[in-house]
């Protein structure tokens, strides 16, 4: 019997960002360190230290764990949203800016698990971005349902064949802070490196 893998929440962003970085970080347990990351560590630690309480009206409880087994996730919301009304709101925080639909991929598996745990109902939830300091609202329309369920369908797909997905090359991999693992350069021209090796190190003709 095949036992399909959990898919952490976390991993949807790195695959939305690059499908080679979330396979580098879930499947062989690499990471290191770059400006962007220790950047947005830092701006997760009043996130992460912060007590749940009431604010403007409503109650915001943070570092909540997460769960589906509808969708086989596990994770963590940086914040959960309860409203007077008795709706739920997920708010996910991002330290630096936009980068595509990543951020809007992870806040809708949040709430998938959200409304699983809870029984509920969530129509929209909010990405806070630190480098301009504004919060978008994020609805969560079929459209974005489904592309989140496509996309952890696909995470689960690389975990279970375990190998390496191909390189970006492109300007997203000077800002990755994997890029000297991965070595996208030397993966993409293999024409170039067995004659470097042929030529430089085995001089073998």
């Amino acid at each position: 019997m095949t036992i399909e893998p959990i898919v952490p929440v976390s991993a949807i962003e790195h695959h939305a960002y690059c499908p080679r970085q979330c396979a580098l970080i879930h499947v062989d347990g690499i990471w290191t360190e770059n400006a962007h990351t220790v950047r947005g560590r830092r701006s997760h630690r009043r996130v992460d230290t912060a007590p749940s309480r009431r604010e403007r009206g409503r109650l915001v409880a943070r570092g909540i764990p997460l769960y589906s087994d509808t969708y086989g996730l596990v994770g963590r919301a940086d914040a959960v949203e309860l409203m007077d009304d008795g709706s739920v709101v997920p708010v996910e925080y991002k330290g630096g800016v936009r980068h595509g639909n990543a951020a809007e991929l992870q806040l809708c598996a949040q709430a998938l698990c959200l409304e699983e745990m809870l029984g509920c109902t969530i129509d929209h939830g909010f990405v806070w971005y630190a480098g301009p300091r504004r919060r978008e609202r994020v609805p969560l329309g079929a459209e974005l349902r489904g592309a989140t369920i496509a996309a952890i369908d696909r995470i689960r797909s690389v975990l279970m064949e375990g190998r390496l997905p191909p390189p970006a090359a492109d300007q997203r991999c000077g800002e990755c802070q994997l890029e000297p693992v991965c070595l996208p350069n030397v993966v993409i021209a293999p024409s170039k490196v067995r004659r470097f090796l042929r030529e430089r190190v085995f001089d073998c003709g």
